[in-house]
């Protein structure tokens, strides 16, 4: 009579770890949940800055009312690198689990207090002050957040699903603008403009800030990385699978390389995709409000179904990753905003259904680079450094492309140079494919090896 005993874990594929097991998966359940919180609060910002210019700056002058506004939305992305750094440090030395504790306590005070801030009619200038300290503390949590997820969700991922359960950082960004974006739209078509710019804008932060208490609680209950307790202790985990052989190729022209040149690398291979990003989902709306005379309901619901068709795509084309590889993948997303960046936004007018192809195409292909930051970030840098290195790398990239990008874009439009917004976007998408080049294909790679 033949065995019917089975090994305890069969393996996942070439790498190490096993089938996720259930506390994983409610662990990714409980980080993601704060993260789609945090995005969501990020992206109601650039949701409502019409609004948010007319109450806090001088409207005396719209335009440079909503270029100062946009000019806070990227001073807090400019703070993000110091947080990625600082936090990132913290996460590779206590954990990352007590980073995702702090992070969202910040995120909920903070949110709390722009609900209730006075506005630019009310005290003046601070409140335009008081406006800039809150997104500066604000960018210096979304730093370590965003560093601590990026190393943590990897590190509990099945190793060869590791391109899908990363893409889940990245959808719980777009999960958070759609909600962002639903709730703007649900919110003006209750109230009038008016009402919007009295007190409308300030419903989504209070909202934030009570939500933030649920996730507080379920992130007090996720494990911790075993890929940090193993380093963190002389022992290793009793619950971590023994190292298996797999291919050498995967990490090693990382491995040998220069730890400063791969953070060069990785801020290289971020960029296109995070000022493609911003573009998409967080200036194009704006643009078709403000510039094109499309109506407001219009260009939310719009944006809407284009993140949403984003949602959909990003763990498909993690997924894909995770068959192909990493780099065909990121030359997709590269080559196609490079060379539909300036068509797309020049299809854009007063009619809604323009935005809606145009940002739908956009938001699908920049999905396809944003599926696989996580899991690259993580396969390049080594476990005792991964956080701060992510931290660095990942946020000064998107502080100094991402972030920006919706103030560049306006200031060309301001200046009648909207020709020439669209090049700034292509040419970050060359050097992503550049530094994509050179980084090594890391499929597969067993991340205790890097």
């Amino acid at each position: 009579m033949t065995s019917t005993t089975k090994p305890t874990s069969p393996p996942d594929t070439e790498s190490g770890k096993d089938a996720a097991s259930t506390t994983d998966i409610k662990s990714l359940g409980a980080s993601l949940t704060g993260q789609i919180l945090e995005w969501y609060e990020w992206s109601s910002y650039a949701v409502f800055a019409p609004f948010i210019a007319t109450a806090m700056f001088n409207k005396g002058d719209s335009t440079s009312a909503l270029l100062a506004t946009f000019g806070v939305f990227a001073v807090g992305f400019l703070v993000r690198p110091l947080g990625g750094i600082v936090f990132g440090r913290v996460a590779d030395k206590r954990g990352r689990k007590s980073v995702l504790m702090m992070t969202i306590i910040m995120m909920a005070i903070a949110s709390a207090i722009i609900g209730f801030m006075p506005t630019y009619d009310q005290i003046g200038i601070w409140a335009s002050v008081g406006l800039l300290v809150i997104r500066i503390l604000q960018g210096f949590a979304h730093g370590g957040e965003s560093a601590a997820a990026n190393s943590y969700i990897p590190e509990i991922a099945p190793n060869a699903h590791r391109g899908k359960w990363g893409s889940m950082v990245y959808v719980s960004i777009f999960g958070g603008s759609v909600i962002a974006y639903v709730l703007g739209g649900l919110i003006s078509l209750v109230l009038n403009d008016e009402q919007l710019a009295s007190w409308g804008w300030r419903i989504p932060f209070f909202l934030c800030a009570l939500s933030a208490c649920v996730a507080l609680y379920l992130r007090r209950h996720m494990k911790e990385s075993d890929h940090f307790k193993e380093i963190d202790s002389s022992e290793p985990s009793v619950d971590t699978p023994a190292r298996k052989e797999r291919p050498a190729i995967p990490q090693s022209a990382s491995a040998t390389r220069p730890a400063w040149i791969n953070i060069l690398l990785v801020i290289g291979m971020v960029s296109g995709v995070t000022s493609a990003h911003y573009t998409w989902t967080s200036y194009v709306s704006s643009y078709a409000i403000s510039h094109e005379g499309m109506t407001t309901q219009g260009a939310y619901w719009v944006t809407v179904v284009a993140q949403v068709a984003g949602l959909i795509a990003l763990p498909l084309w993690g997924s894909l990753s995770d068959k192909i590889g990493r780099k065909p993948v990121i030359y997709i997303c590269a080559v196609g905003m490079a060379v539909l960046q300036i068509p797309l936004m020049a299809l854009i007018d007063s009619r809604p259904w323009t935005l809606l192809i145009a940002s739908t195409v956009g938001v699908i292909i920049v999905a396809a680079g944003g599926a696989l930051l996580s899991s690259i970030m993580s396969e390049v840098f080594p476990t005792a450094q991964r956080t701060h290195s992510i931290g660095l790398a990942y946020s000064l990239s998107v502080a100094v492309f991402g972030g920006t990008a919706p103030y560049i874009y306006q200031w060309f439009v301001a200046h009648d140079l909207a020709w020439a917004s669209g090049f700034y976007v292509i040419a970050l998408c060359v050097l992503t494919m550049i530094s994509m080049y050179i980084l090594p294909e890391t499929k597969g790679v067993d991340l205790r090896d890097v």
